[in-house]
């Protein structure tokens, strides 16, 4: 089954102009959960000032419903975050990382190198509160300021997360720059690296248009868990002319017309896309939206 991350209330307000109530992002998460999705990434523990978009993040934990099934994640990137973080009920920690110098000075002020000295540390005490945390590695496949990131140093970011006790790794695109070769090249790698029992997921934007494409080469190299936004919202401030990401409801079309089941109510998603393009008051990125279902699976 596929295994769908939502983070249009992280990701993908982190880069709008428009700055939604906490009583709207409450409505699209409960929203999202009533299509069917099961995991979202609602809130980011960054500076405020940096990323006003995200300053309630406590508030929205606060109203958001509570379920067993449902898990909600937030993004943690410093000791600081962290600590905000385990004031929450937030169910994942995604502990946030670049791999590459220039973007993570950018990014979080630091070397990857020095983001590590302070991440390991807040891995280990995510760990002994009893919390499940995801590492996540942005820039996995390519930097604006630095180009290609050797696998190597991809590799062994990974393994410093996962030796703190990450349960699992997301490989981020953060800017778009993958192709399908080269996603189904590092997943290879990556599953040679650290065997078939380390969990891995995949970020993708769709920058240059291939965030699809990338999702499909992850598929046929074995993974099963990937992150979307619904109406291909997102982006990041730190990268240049990076746009939204995969889109959930194009994504959960394709995995559906494939017969792999997702659990998700497409249309739901899509008269959701529909209502957040309201919401955002601009056109939004999703193209199933716009086009409408094709027609029904004949799995």
């Amino acid at each position: 089954m596929i295994e769908i991350c939502e983070v249009g209330p992280r990701d993908g307000l982190q880069n709008e102009k428009k700055i939604l109530s906490t009583d709207t992002k409450v409505e699209w998460i409960h929203r999202l959960i009533d299509a069917g999705i099961k995991k979202i990434e609602a809130l980011s523990f960054v500076n405020p000032k940096v990323v006003p978009q995200m300053a309630d993040a406590e508030a929205v934990m606060e109203q958001v419903v509570k379920r067993e099934d449902i898990q909600y994640a937030g993004l943690v990137l410093s000791r600081s975050g962290l600590e905000r973080a385990l004031t929450t009920d937030v169910d994942v920690f995604h502990v946030v990382t670049a791999t590459s110098d220039a973007f993570n000075q950018k990014n979080a002020r630091r070397t990857v190198d020095q983001a590590l000295d302070e991440l390991i540390p807040v891995i280990r005490e995510c760990v002994s509160e009893g919390k499940d945390v995801v590492g996540v590695l942005g820039t996995s496949f390519g930097c604006p300021y630095e180009g290609w990131m050797p696998l190597s140093r991809v590799l062994q970011v990974a393994e410093s997360f996962l030796q703190a006790g990450c349960h699992e790794i997301t490989l981020a695109d953060t800017t778009g720059m993958a192709n399908p070769a080269q996603i189904k090249d590092v997943v290879r790698a990556f599953t040679k690296a650290f065997g078939d029992d380390v969990k891995l997921g995949l970020h993708f934007h769709n920058t240059r248009g291939l965030g699809l494409a990338n999702v499909l080469a992850g598929f046929d190299a074995g993974v099963r868990r990937f992150d979307s936004s619904n109406a291909g919202l997102g982006g990041c401030p730190f990268a240049p002319k990076a746009v939204g990401n995969v889109c959930t409801e194009d994504l959960v079309n394709m995995f559906h017309q494939m017969g792999e089941d997702t659990g998700i109510n497409l249309q739901a998603l899509i008269d959701l896309a529909h209502w957040m393009e309201s919401v955002m008051e601009r056109p939004l990125d999703g193209m199933l939206m716009k086009a409408g279902l094709a027609y029904e699976s004949p799995r």
